[in-house]
């Protein structure tokens, strides 16, 4: 049900609000987030929740450290869970392009005291995203 409301609110858009760009403050506009570099899309996106040095936060939520995460180590993991979300991060594949997905997942994983060099790849993510994702 949830998807299937996505789905229908995001075909209900104005077609202007599809692009994403970003603003003069380097902000995304749109329903889409503008940033391709994945430090960039780090910053925007998950250093809210996981900290800007990946550590996590405890509080209000629970969010779990992305620093030293031994989860990490395999690259499909982070990618699924950018996609579809996992207990309460919000899935973002409706925001998101392959390139992105990949770009950030990169960040993660070779940087915040992470070391694992396989990279991800576009074309690594295609075939991870779910039915109601294709982009």
């Amino acid at each position: 049900m949830k998807k299937a409301l996505t789905v229908l609110l995001l075909a209900t858009l104005p077609p202007g609000l599809a692009a994403a760009g970003l603003d003069a403050n380097g902000l995304s506009q749109g329903w889409a987030f503008g940033q391709q570099d994945g430090a960039a899309l780090y910053a925007a996106i998950c250093a809210g929740c996981h900290m800007p040095d990946g550590r996590g936060a405890t509080g209000a939520g629970a969010y779990p450290a992305l620093a030293g995460n031994a989860r990490l180590a395999s690259a499909a993991y982070p990618v699924v869970t950018v996609l579809r979300g996992r207990k309460g991060m919000p899935p973002l594949g409706y925001a998101l392009g392959d390139e992105q997905v990949a770009a950030v997942v990169n960040f993660v994983r070779t940087n915040l005291g992470n070391r694992y060099t396989d990279a991800v790849s576009a074309d690594d993510v295609k075939p991870l995203r779910g039915w109601e994702n294709r982009r």
